[in-house]
């Protein structure tokens, strides 16, 4: 036997399912289940008692918990005492990030993580959401946070934030006529210049789902710049180069202040999901596990 097959054990004990202890190790389902199975042989008992509504210690499960609880226990103790001293080095959580989660998500969970693990480093690689996922895919990131699921084999995506979009306009007399008068239709918009935001963001990506929805087509839209920039983009609109769509947590300090009108795109829902994603096909670092234990924690992301 070993600790890994020790520590899935011990999640399906404690938690009664297999689907609860793989989130809880980030690992598959079936990992945990084989954990399980090479355990049960090894020992030639049965450690459960299923059922189709839960999964419950047999009698030899039940013993070995007592000692397994304990080994697991162990680990840990040795991990916080010798942990932070290999190689001499900080540990380092790579971390790939598209723009809105970096900018305006991230520092929140970064200020947490430190005051909880001072010890521990990070390195945060701000691309587009597409980038994102390849960065998690072929294993050059940690943890990712997108606002686009992509379908990738072995891509666990966990959403822990709501992200709305609005249109955003310069705050001139035209533009305060139209929020008065038109609050429900943004048809005006197919008559602007519009700067969106660069082929591959998520923001972008979902800006034409919504106004598609709400009755633009996008591919009707008159749009004269592609931009990654999003202080660039606000800049822009603010001198009156055209209006863009922009997440509303990007926009807050502008619309605040003044420089900039802010219009919700109607049958809009709740928002496009911020996500967490990481490669289940790898084992994550005890550096990653802590960290994404942290994000559940802020954003209270129920498991």
């Amino acid at each position: 036997m070993n600790l890994k097959q020790l520590e899935a054990f011990v999640q399906v004990a404690e938690g009664g399912s297999f689907s609860k202890a793989a989130k809880e190790l980030f690992l598959t389902q079936p990992t945990i289940s084989a954990h399980i199975a090479s355990l049960e042989k090894e020992l030639s008992v049965r450690l459960f008692v299923r059922n189709t509504k839960e999964v419950g210690l047999s009698d030899d499960g039940k013993d070995l918990y007592k000692y397994a609880r304990q080994i697991v226990d162990l680990e840990k103790k040795i991990e916080e005492r010798f942990g932070e001293k290999d190689s001499g080095e900080k540990h380092c959580v790579t971390i790939a990030a598209s723009t809105i989660p970096a900018q305006y998500l991230l520092p929140k969970i970064l200020i947490r993580f430190n005051e909880k693990h001072p010890e521990e480093q990070i390195k945060i690689i701000e691309t587009d959401s597409t980038k994102v996922v390849t960065q998690i895919v072929e294993h050059m990131a940690d943890v990712g946070f997108t606002g686009t699921v992509l379908e990738k084999k072995h891509c666990k995506y966990i959403p822990f934030y709501k992200d709305e979009l609005v249109i955003i306009t310069p705050n001139t007399e035209k533009y305060q006529k139209l929020m008065q008068e038109s609050p429900n239709d943004i048809r005006w918009l197919l008559k602007e210049h519009v700067i969106m935001r660069e082929e591959g963001s998520g923001t972008r990506k979902e800006a034409k789902k919504q106004l598609k929805r709400a009755g633009v087509n996008p591919s009707e839209l008159e749009i004269i710049a592609s931009i990654e920039n999003q202080e660039t983009i606000k800049k822009s609109v603010r001198q009156g180069m055209g209006v863009s769509v922009l997440s509303r947590l990007a926009t807050e300090e502008e619309t605040r202040d003044g420089y900039v009108l802010a219009f919700p795109i109607p049958k809009a829902d709740a928002g496009r999901d911020i996500n967490l994603v990481y490669n289940k096909n790898y084992q994550l670092s005890g550096s990653a596990e802590r960290f994404i234990r942290v994000v559940r924690e802020v954003y209270q992301i129920k498991r």
